[in-house]
Parts: structure tokens; C-alpha cells; sequence
């Protein structure tokens, strides 16, 4: 139930917020298609062009089989050895990949693999003529299994924990061995959540940017993202960008319609609640090859993050904290981060409330149900047009009023809302949902309205939901370097800039310091999200 007032004034912020995002998008589109309509047409077939899609649809594949492949054995063995020493702690170190900013990542993993790294070190040392390289395919497949692989770990391990006990305890009075266990109880658990996992995996290594524009190589191994942002930061070839953007929205279009149509999960087995015991996995062999598994994601994760550690602790951090070019690379990163931040939360919240709007309503025309299922698909359709390709079509949009560098740190922080916008709305809208069924009515019966509703109905108990949310989409910006790529300058440098062209630049040290910094600030913005979620999961229960 809502007042009149109150409902009238949600539709129109929540159509009006929904608006503003698919207009800014709209706009960049058409300034794409109508710089030369018919250049990019005909780019879009050449050669180039298609050995480009080539290489990002086969990396991408590539990354999603090592994924999956070597996620599903850390996930069996995680759930098989609950007593494992850390094993709390090993959990919680596959999420740290995930609030970890790309560049960030990318230089642990240099360190690591790189020509100067610990492991071709390791191998001059040992006699070996032709170190390891980590820049090409190898490189990206290193960088999107270490981005990758802890998220199919913790997705595959929450379905198996969902195994009703009752199983474990048929299995081990049927006396079944460990094939018959993995054949009739794990896999069919985890069988049904791989098509979705991989489709998202797949998802996020075709539109992968920073890894590939650091680790790519050169243009036997660039993806279509890279390209858009090479033809117009150095080659300033417009209609050259132009055909790979739509060709790149074309394919997010694709790869976002099969994710739609494939085979949602099972509904979860209902069990009688008895505690989880399982009986299997006792034998020499599987404690070996369980403890084997765990050790090797252990290592290829935690590696790259200890290296960050150390090599910035041993960076000049006071001297890197006290330099004119990070104090305003962190004044503009952190500007940036707060009103993308802050827009992202307003957006939702107007979205939300459209949508709250329409189904409080018994009948509803059906011109508001259609506004409903649009506001609600509205978050999803971000995803369709990448970061790269929303900053190559306003870079050709303003170039025409001027210096692009003047606009560039509101168009990287409205960017930078779009790309949180999904996450945002997966954290508030069922915390505000659930909060209106419950006091709607009340509301609505006290006369409460607007900012007084607000004030003492709603913030009261969607604060925790609010801030992990704005933790989250701060978190996302400040580590962003995709927004940025094409208005970084040294006029406009940004933290993630900043670490990038210290790297380019061969200044190892100062890039591992700002690295370890832009770090420590993302995972605890993280942290403190995911903190918030658990209060408030914990004060609802």
C-alpha cells in the first residue's frame, strides 16, 4: 500500500532515473553509428577485424575451460575435507581475487610469471635458456584463471554444501566407492550450476580490458575492447574504433542472450535438517590428491598476493604518500569514486521505488507492468554496451566542443555508476523489498510520506544495505581502469592510471607501492561491504 503522493512521485523518479541511464547510453551508440556509417560497415569485415573476434572468442573459451576444469577439483576437495587446516581462511582468501582492482592483480601476477620474476628466476637459476613469457595468450589465461577460477570455486562449493546429509548417509551404507560418490551425488549437484558459471566466466574474459592491454602482447593477442581503445588512444582511427564497437556490442548482445536462456539451477533438495556427515574420502590416496588440489589453488592465488605485499612494502611508501601526482591522483580517484557511488545508490533507490510502486497496486494498467519489467531488466542492459565503447562513442560526441579532458572526470564517474549499477541493485532491492512488505501498510496508515517516510521508516533499517552498496560501487570505481584508458593524461590522472603508466614506464617501484595501496583501500572498501551484508543478513534473522 502506498499514498497517492507518494506513488506518483515514485513512477516519475523511477522512470526518470531509468531515462537518464538509457539516454546516456543511447547517446553514445548514435555517436557511433552516425560518425561514418558506412566505414564502420565495411570494417567490420575485414580481416583484421575478424582475427581480432577470432582471438577474443577463443581466449575467452580457453580461460572458461582452465576455470572450470581446475575449480571443480578445489571445490570437491574443499567439500570433502572439512577439518582441513585454514580451511576458513583458504575460503576466504578466493575472495579476496574477486574485490581486488584488475591492475592490482595484474601486477602480482607479473611479478610472479614475468621475465623478472620469481619463477623465471627460479629457472635461470635452475639452467633453463628461454625463460617464461608472460606476455600473449599464456599471460591472459594465467591473469583470467586467477581472476576466475576462486569464483568458480565458491559457487561450485555452495552447491555441494546444499547436499542433503541424508545422501551422505545412503552412500555409505551402500557401501559406494569414490567414482559412484562423484558420479550419483557430486556432479549431479554441480552439473547444473556449470552452464551458468561458465557463461558468466566466458562473459567476463570476452570483455576483459586491463588484463589483455597489460599482458596482451602486441596484435597477435588483443581483444576487441583493446582494440577499440588502441585505434583511438594511438592510431586515432575513428572508423577504425567505430567498426570494432559495434561489432563488440554485438557480441555482449549475444553472449548476454544465451546467458538468459540457459538452464537456471534446481530448486534446492529438501533434507529432513540433520548436521552433514560424510564418510567418504578416508583413504591415503584421496587425502593426497584433496590436500594437492587445495595446496595448488592456494599457491597460484595467494602467490600474485603476497607479491604485491611485499614489493610494496618495500617501495618508498612515505615518499609515494607524499607526492604531489598521488595526492591528486587519490583527491581525483576518490572524488570520482564517491559521486559514482552516490549516484549509483539514488539510481537504484528511484528504480526500486518505481518498481515498488506498480506492485503495490491490486490492478495495475498494463503500461505500468511494462514500466515495471523494463525498470527491471534496466540494470542488466548496462552490461550490454562495455565501458570502452560508452567512452569511444562520447570521446567522438565531445571532441567536436572542445578538449575531451575537461569532461573526462564526469564522464569516467557516470561510467563508473553504470558499470556498478547491476551490483547495486542485486544488494538493495530485496533488503528494500522485503522492508516495504513489511511496513507499507503502516506507513501508508501513519500518513508517512516522502522525506519524513525516509527518515524515520526507511534509514532506520536500510542503512546496512545502503552503505554496502556504496562501499561496493566505490570499491569497483576506484580500481577501474577501463572508464579511464582514454582520457588518462597528466592533466587527468586517476590511482589505477597512475599504477599503469609507472608500469609502463619501467618505474617498478613506485608502480608495486601505488599498487599495494590501491589495494589495501579497494579490499577494505570490499570488506567492509561484505561485513555489512552479514550483520544484516544476521539482524534479519
Amino acid at each position: 500500500m502506498m499514498l497517492r503522493r507518494d506513488y506518483r512521485r515514485s513512477i516519475i523518479f523511477g522512470t526518470a532515473a531509468f531515462a537518464a541511464v538509457f539516454l546516456f547510453m543511447a547517446l553514445a551508440v548514435f555517436a557511433l553509428l552516425s560518425f561514418d556509417a558506412g566505414a564502420s560497415a565495411a570494417g567490420i569485415m575485414d580481416a583484421y577485424t575478424l582475427r581480432i573476434l577470432r582471438f577474443t572468442l577463443y581466449q575467452a573459451t580457453l580461460s572458461t575451460l582452465l576455470s572450470i576444469t581446475l575449480g571443480l577439483p578445489v571445490a570437491l576437495a574443499l567439500a570433502r575435507r572439512k577439518e582441513f587446516p585454514g580451511r576458513i581462511w583458504i575460503i576466504r582468501l578466493m575472495a579476496v581475487p574477486m574485490g581486488l582492482p584488475v591492475i592490482v592483480g595484474a601486477f602480482g601476477i607479473i611479478t610472479i610469471w614475468g621475465r623478472q620474476g620469481v619463477l623465471n628466476s627460479a629457472l635461470v637459476f635452475a639452467g633453463v635458456d628461454e625463460p617464461f613469457s608472460i606476455y600473449g595468450l599464456s599471460g591472459i589465461l594465467i591473469a583470467h584463471v586467477f581472476f576466475n577460477l576462486p569464483l568458480c570455486v565458491r559457487l561450485m562449493l555452495a552447491g555441494l554444501e546444499r547436499i542433503p546429509g541424508e545422501y551422505w548417509r545412503m552412500a555409505a551404507s551402500l557401501g559406494m566407492g569414490p567414482v559412484s560418490v562423484f558420479r550419483f551425488i557430486e556432479w549431479p549437484a554441480v552439473s547444473r550450476l556449470i552452464p551458468g558459471i561458465a557463461g558468466l566466466v566466458f562473459m567476463l574474459c570476452a570483455t576483459s580490458f586491463t588484463l589483455v592491454l597489460l599482458l596482451g602482447g602486441g596484435p597477435a593477442a588483443t581483444t576487441l575492447e583493446v582494440a577499440i581503445y588502441q585505434a583511438l588512444r594511438f592510431d586515432f582511427d575513428p572508423q577504425r574504433a567505430i567498426a570494432l564497437s559495434v561489432l563488440q556490442i554485438v557480441l555482449t548482445a549475444i553472449l548476454l542472450g544465451l546467458l538468459a536462456f540457459l538452464p537456471s539451477p534446481e530448486a534446492e533438495i529438501s533434507s529432513l535438517g540433520r548436521s552433514i556427515r560424510r564418510f567418504d574420502g578416508k583413504s591415503t590416496a584421496a587425502r593426497l590428491w584433496d590436500g594437492a588440489a587445495i595446496v595448488f589453488a592456494v599457491f597460484l592465488i595467494g602467490l600474485p598476493l603476497v607479491a604485491i605485499a611485499v614489493s610494496g612494502l618495500q617501495a618508498d611508501l612515505p615518499r609515494l604518500l607524499t607526492a604531489p601526482v598521488f595526492l591528486r591522483a587519490a583527491a581525483t580517484s576518490l572524488a570520482i569514486a564517491m559521486l559514482s557511488a552516490i549516484l549509483v545508490v539514488l539510481c537504484c533507490m528511484a528504480i526500486i521505488g518505481a518498481r515498488q510502486a506498480v506492485n503495490s497496486r491490486r490492478s495495475v494498467a498494463w503500461p505500468l507492468r511494462l514500466l515495471s519489467a523494463v525498470l527491471g531488466a534496466g540494470s542488466s542492459l548496462v552490461l550490454l554496451v562495455p565501458p570502452v565503447v560508452l567512452g569511444s562513442g562520447w570521446f567522438l560526441l565531445l571532441r567536436v566542443f572542445g578538449d575531451v579532458s575537461f569532461y573526462a572526470p564526469v564522464l569516467v564517474a557516470l561510467i563508473n555508476m553504470l558499470m556498478a549499477l547491476p551490483l547495486a541493485m542485486r544488494v538493495m532491492e530485496p533488503a528494500f523489498t522485503s522492508h516495504f512488505l513489511r511496513t507499507g501498510r503502516l506507513s501508508a496508515s501513519l500518513g508517512l510520506q516522502g522525506l519524513s517516510r525516509l527518515r524515520f521508516a526507511d534509514l532506520p533499517v536500510l542503512w546496512r544495505p545502503v552503505l554496502m552498496a556504496l562501499s561496493f560501487a566505490m570499491a569497483l570505481s576506484l580500481g577501474d581502469l577501463g572508464a579511464v584508458a582514454l582520457f588518462g593524461s597528466e592533466s587527468f590522472v586517476t590511482l589505477p592510471w597512475l599504477v599503469y603508466s609507472n608500469m609502463g614506464s619501467y618505474r617498478t617501484n613506485d608502480a608495486a607501492g601505488y599498487a599495494f595501496l590501491l589495494g589495501v583501500v579497494c579490499l577494505l572498501l570490499a570488506a567492509g561491504g561484505v561485513s555489512r551484508q552479514s550483520q544484516s543478513a544476521r539482524a534479519s534473522i
